[in-house]
């Protein structure tokens, strides 16, 4: 028989904490107080920021990291760096951090959404072609929960519309798609290092590229729009102070000597764990494909159909966080139901474009069954403990599987 739910009374599966986050120590400390004692406190002067962004390129297979204040900054260089113009079209899903499209319509540009793939949680290469006009130029893919999307097709869709590619890889630090590192599969490359971010600051975001005009170009609309060798007021391209500050880079860099181990343990419980769900019925764990060489779980995204797990929703994750498993259904709808979306808040940006535009005509209806149904978010940081972690989350899935019929007693 089994065991009474902790939401009815029984023992929970789980009374000990899972690892917090952030982690730090004395490596963060004493890189603080060098910078703090030094009185070079900005990029400009300190070795922090320009250490990390060097440190950082390389361990993503790039020549050139450009530090700002945070990823939704580093998408929206990324657009303008690349030449694009008012109005040009970009690709995005509709299942990820509003910040992928806002910075979109920011650049004065139009986001477009292509549905993302049951399975993956990614953009589906399919309905990118789909989405793909005379007025498109880019593509922003989305390693979401840090599974590297399907970069494959994707390029091979942007290489055929002359398109650019830029990797939205918030999620997805120290991740790998057959063996080569995120940030460097496209042209560009974005990460975060906002509070939840499996490599943090607190705030920040980083640009990636091997494309030496590419990098130029963000460079100096990191720094007021400089150039190398040009008076200090001598400015060439619109922009303002981007620049990452020296404590963050400082906090960056004692937490990147963390990042190498602590993404091989989240690769190796994830795929554990994602092997235990997959065998309860109803329960659909990310799927991970072939080339995907390493997943750098910033989350454990999961779809649980009701009607084969035999419970709703709302109530396995009610009796989930009652057994000591914290847990969400993350985004509750897709973006283009976002409110600025529906409407067109678009402040000074897009005044042309924006009596033809209606999002509230999008469907995608893949990004739309998970929100509004069927998805589960563990975090990271459930993620950096032991195996016998791992065996809890399991264990308490099990154990609502198993106790489904009272599941659905529960009043909603």
């Amino acid at each position: 028989m089994a065991s009474k739910l902790a939401l009815l009374g029984g023992k929970p599966v789980r009374t000990a904490p899972f690892t917090a986050w952030p982690i730090f120590g004395q490596t963060e400390e004493k890189r603080l107080l060098r910078t703090l004692r030094s009185g070079k406190w900005g990029r400009l002067h300190g070795p922090e920021v320009a250490e990390f962004e060097s440190r950082f390129a390389a361990m993503h297979g790039c020549q050139h990291g450009i530090a700002v204040v945070n990823g939704s900054l580093s998408l929206r260089l990324s657009l303008i760096a690349a030449g694009l113009r008012a109005e040009d079209e970009v690709i995005v899903p509709p299942y990820t951090f509003f910040a992928t499209a806002s910075v979109v319509v920011e650049a004065n540009m139009i986001p477009v959404f292509a549905d993302i793939d049951l399975e993956t949680f990614n953009l589906d290469p399919q309905a990118v072609e789909a989405a793909i006009t005379p007025r498109t130029r880019a593509i922003i893919p989305v390693h979401f929960a840090g599974q590297p999307a399907d970069m494959t097709r994707l390029l091979a869709l942007a290489k055929k519309h002359k398109l650019l590619v830029i990797e939205d890889a918030a999620h997805a630090h120290g991740a790998s798609f057959k063996h080569k590192p995120v940030g460097s599969l496209g042209h560009l490359g974005s990460f975060s290092f906002q509070s939840s971010k499996n490599l943090t600051a607190g705030e920040g975001g980083i640009i990636t590229t091997n494309d030496g005009k590419l990098a130029a170009m963000c460079r100096s609309m990191q720094t007021c729009g400089r150039v190398p060798g040009g008076l200090w007021y001598e400015h060439h391209v619109i922009s303002s102070n981007h620049r990452l500050g020296e404590f963050q880079g400082a906090v960056l860099n004692a937490q990147l000597d963390r990042l190498e181990a602590q993404t091989k343990t989240r690769d190796r419980n994830g795929a554990d764990l994602a092997a235990r769900l997959a065998k309860i019925p109803g329960l659909f764990p990310q799927k991970r494909a072939a080339d995907c060489t390493r997943h750098s779980y910033h989350l454990f995204m999961l779809r649980l159909d009701a009607a084969k797990f035999g419970a709703p929703r709302t109530a396995v994750l009610k009796a989930l966080r009652a057994e000591g498993i914290p847990c969400s259904a993350g985004y509750g709808f897709s973006l283009p139901q976002q409110p600025m979306f529906r409407n067109k808040a678009f402040g000074p940006y897009l005044p042309k474009a924006s009596a033809r535009l209606d999002y509230a005509k999008v469907r995608c209806p893949n990004s739309d069954l998970i929100c509004r149904e069927q998805g589960v978010w563990l975090e990271q940081n459930l993620f950096l403990g032991r195996k016998a972690d791992m065996d809890d989350i399991a264990e308490a899935f099990e154990k609502l599987h198993a106790n489904r019929a009272a599941l659905n007693d529960l009043p909603a």
